[in-house]
């Protein structure tokens, strides 16, 4: 007995040092890759065309997005790239709270409810928009009671809500937004974190790692895959 119970704590052991050292290899790894990327080294990823990302959203979780610092420095790199339409989005809404250090750190605007042409598609400084997940909430709320108030008169309980007049819904009032190219997520959890999901029905989802151990070089090669992948969208 005693020697079955030291072979499943010398096996345990012998798995926990394995996985860690895995972990450590591929953390230098990419904090090589990410330095090699970020000097110019990989010919490939001179020549990204950040034209393609129309609209980026960045989710950070909340108590990470308290590091405004780090935020204002990871802006600092999309707007180097050349994105010049940034989604902010965390649970907590912290980020709008400090929206106006943030803009003011960043030279950018906040994004109009209507945006012109030559400001989507030729914008002079980077444009901004700051959402958490109570727009999300009010925005299904106000979707709901618009759709109510329209079809209770009438043959509500023969009315199919496809996606087609839920989103007019939601554009009706006001909190349909446009759908991002790409969605970078900083911190711990694997998820969009309570993101609007209807904006979200062709986006590129990226796992970026924790905020505070952000890398100007993953930013890059995560940006150059989403540039060089063909997205299909349907028939």
């Amino acid at each position: 007995m005693q020697v079955t119970r030291f072979a499943a704590i010398l096996l345990w052991n012998i798995l926990h040092f394995l996985v860690t050292i895995w972990y450590w290899v591929n953390d230098v790894y990419y904090t090589l890759e990410s330095y090699l990327i970020t000097c110019g080294f990989f010919k490939k990823y001179r020549y990204l065309d950040p034209s393609k990302v129309k609209y980026l959203a960045i989710v950070i979780e909340s108590e990470e997005a308290y590091q405004i610092s780090e935020v204002i420095e990871l802006l600092h790199w999309v707007t180097a790239i050349g994105v010049k339409h940034v989604c902010l989005y965390d649970m907590e809404g912290v980020l709008k709270e400090s929206q106006e250090t943030i803009i003011d750190e960043c030279n950018a605007r906040p994004r109009k409810a209507v945006e012109t042409d030559e400001a989507v598609l030729k914008p002079s400084q980077l444009i901004l928009e700051f959402i958490s997940v109570s727009d999300g909430k009010e925005g299904v709320v106000k979707a709901a009671n618009l759709l109510f108030s329209k079809y209770k008169d009438g043959n509500g309980d023969k009315t199919k809500f496809t996606e087609p007049i839920i989103d007019e819904a939601l554009q009706l009032v006001g909190c349909s937004g446009p759908e991002p190219d790409l969605l970078l997520i900083y911190g711990p959890a694997r998820c969009h974190l309570g993101f609007p999901p209807w904006r979200l029905s062709y986006t590129e989802i990226v796992h970026m790692g924790n905020l505070k151990s952000k890398k100007y070089g993953s930013l890059i090669k995560a940006i150059y895959r989403f540039t060089t992948v063909r997205q299909n969208y349907g028939t």
